[in-house]
């Protein structure tokens, strides 16, 4: 039997690899791949089609108008790949600005890769899909065991902060804002999170995708906490632009600006990132959200309090 070879073109899958104590199986990555650090000396597979040097508004249009013409989002190193010999490979259907998807990798590795290659194909909506992902992925590559103890371990930590907040009287209003030009609300599992966390999630169902709002619905919705988490934006990143939202009209009027309850947490590492650090999210959420109840350690590296 080969030796297993994966290629995780999907940030979160290869914090599960990692997780899952595989990481020496890991044969190549994407170019959004960075943590845990060491993974970051694999070959790279792919990379962005847009400017890293954009901002919001014009990444935005640069995605809609790469999506309107049906291209491909990301560019696919084949030659690499094929040399890699990879016998699985983990890619993700969710989001075709997320990470390389699906589609793209069997379009573009059709001719190349063994018809043995495993292709994996990640598709979370919850917080239980993504805990159930990650069991999957331990089941396929023949660690059941250190999936089960991984994901006791996740649900343990999730439970303490549910079991603390059992009698909590207040649910303050949360909104999560996921992109900042057009603005955007924070979809898919984390309104679960928020309600995990102590809080009560705005604009957003949980398990449905991201949705763009109206400056005015978060004016009107007046939230009694505010995060700041633009996807693929870590802490540093999102400050270069955060006068997009100090400069709307009727935003110091804001509760939670008012309160000083604005916060910005960096939303590539732990917000928009299905893996194994979704519970970091969780904890990080109970501090800004709950902070007489929890204080995990995690302000300053995953968040900081914004004075506006």
């Amino acid at each position: 039997m080969n030796q297993t070879r994966i290629i995780s073109l999907l940030p979160a899958a290869t914090e599960i690899i990692c997780a899952l104590g595989l990481e020496n199986l890991l044969v190549g990555r994407s170019h959004e791949c960075d943590y845990p650090a060491n993974i970051q000396q694999l070959p790279v597979c792919s990379d962005a089609k847009f400017s890293a040097g954009s901002d919001s508004a014009q990444i935005d249009a640069q995605v809609k108008e790469i999506l309107s013409d049906a291209v491909s989002f990301y560019n696919i190193d084949k030659e690499l790949i094929k040399s890699l010999k990879p016998t699985h490979i983990i890619t993700q259907t969710q989001c075709e600005v997320c990470a390389v998807s699906e589609k793209d990798v069997e379009e573009a590795l059709s001719q190349l890769i063994s018809q043995d290659t495993k292709l994996i194909s990640l598709h979370p909506d919850t917080l239980s899909d993504i805990l159930k992902e990650i069991k999957e992925i331990a089941n396929t590559l023949g660690v059941a065991a250190k999936g089960n103890q991984l994901l006791e371990d996740l649900e343990e930590r999730i439970d303490l902060v549910k079991h603390k907040l059992k009698f909590f009287p207040d649910k303050p209003k949360v909104a999560i804002i996921e992109w900042l030009s057009p603005i955007m609300v924070a979809g898919n599992w984390i309104p679960e999170l928020i309600e995990i966390a102590g809080g009560t999630s705005l604009l957003a169902d949980n398990g449905k995708h991201s949705p763009y709002v109206e400056w005015q619905q978060i004016y009107d919705s007046n939230p009694d906490v505010l995060i700041v988490a633009p996807c693929g934006f870590a802490i540093n990143r999102t400050l270069q632009e955060i006068d997009l939202l100090l400069n709307l009209p009727g935003w110091r009027d804001l509760t939670a600006v008012k309160n000083n309850q604005l916060y910005i947490a960096d939303g590539n590492a732990y917000f928009n990132r299905s893996g194994p650090r979704i519970v970091d999210t969780i904890e990080m959420l109970a501090e800004m959200i709950t902070p007489k109840y929890f204080n995990f350690g995690y302000e300053g590296e995953g968040w900081i309090k914004f004075e506006s």
